[in-house]
């Protein structure tokens, strides 16, 4: 579904381009609306527009909430450095000083999952709030796409802590689309994301909260991936990081267990460097 919305945002861009590079036709409001949302779905609001990225919104059924959504490009980093930035949670703690607590609790060598304990700071006056959700990612070489998806789930290891306010309801999808190779500098890239920050703010002040964050982050980890292409820092390489095939209980194995096997092997969660 992800690679799906991707190829779809990807037609309505090209569409948005005039004649001659970098030459941009704005469509009347309710045509782009219309155009950005695939059909049957609500309409997307664009609520920024800067020369790396545009960001829309919609409201979710039912709710006092947004989901966003940020189409981008970048040509000065590769596909494979911006997507192992985004999963090397060691690396963010260094570059994101929101980060107060951000650690791998499990990990499934079948699947490639894991279950991630994230504590951020929020603007003054909140409470920080912390996030568990479990991630997975995929390349797909054929297809020349990589796909990184996140949704919170409860887990028995990290109980509710008085100090942090829970967020129980977040979703997000990042596809990676090469210009080129997975290995040269250029892709184009879909953030879909939404979450509850259970916040008795008004919905207005959540939405400027999230579309004045967004660009700042957005930089954050544009910076941080133009460093570990430098190698001023090693980032891991998750995608030589390949799932164990077979499926069943033999797969799975805790982080810990997973990163401490002294047998010499080659696990796939003791990842390689890049």
């Amino acid at each position: 579904r992800s690679a799906q919305e991707m190829k779809h945002m990807e037609n309505i861009s090209s569409l948005l381009q005039g004649g001659s590079p970098g030459e941009y036709q704005r469509p009347d409001p309710k045509s782009e609306r219309e155009a950005v949302a695939a059909p049957g779905e609500q309409p997307w609001e664009m609520i920024m527009d800067k020369k790396h990225f545009k960001l829309w919104r919609r409201p979710i059924e039912g709710t006092h909430l947004y989901q966003y959504r940020v189409f981008g490009s970048y040509t000065d980093v590769t596909p494979r450095q911006f997507f192992n930035v985004q999963l090397d949670t060691e690396y963010r703690k260094k570059w994101d000083s929101l980060v107060i607590k951000l650690d791998v609790i499990e990990r499934d060598l079948a699947t490639g999952s894991e279950v991630i304990h994230w504590v951020t700071h929020f603007p003054y006056p909140m409470y920080s709030r912390d996030y568990v959700y479990v991630r997975r990612y995929s390349v797909d070489k054929e297809n020349n796409l990589m796909v990184l998806v996140s949704r919170a789930v409860e887990h028995p290891s990290v109980p509710e802590d008085p100090e942090y306010v829970r967020v129980r309801t977040y979703e997000s999808q990042m596809v990676i689309r090469p210009h080129k190779t997975f290995d040269e500098n250029g892709f184009d890239y879909l953030l879909t994301y939404s979450d509850n920050p259970q916040t008795v703010f008004p919905r207005y002040c959540v939405s400027w909260m999230v579309s004045s964050g967004m660009p700042d982050f957005l930089e954050k980890l544009h910076t941080a991936a133009l460093k570990a292409k430098k190698m001023e820092i090693e980032v891991r390489d998750y995608m030589s990081a390949k799932p164990i095939e077979s499926g069943g209980s033999e797969g799975k194995a805790s982080m810990a267990a997973a990163e401490h096997k002294s047998d010499g092997t080659c696990s796939p969660a003791q990842l390689e460097y890049a």
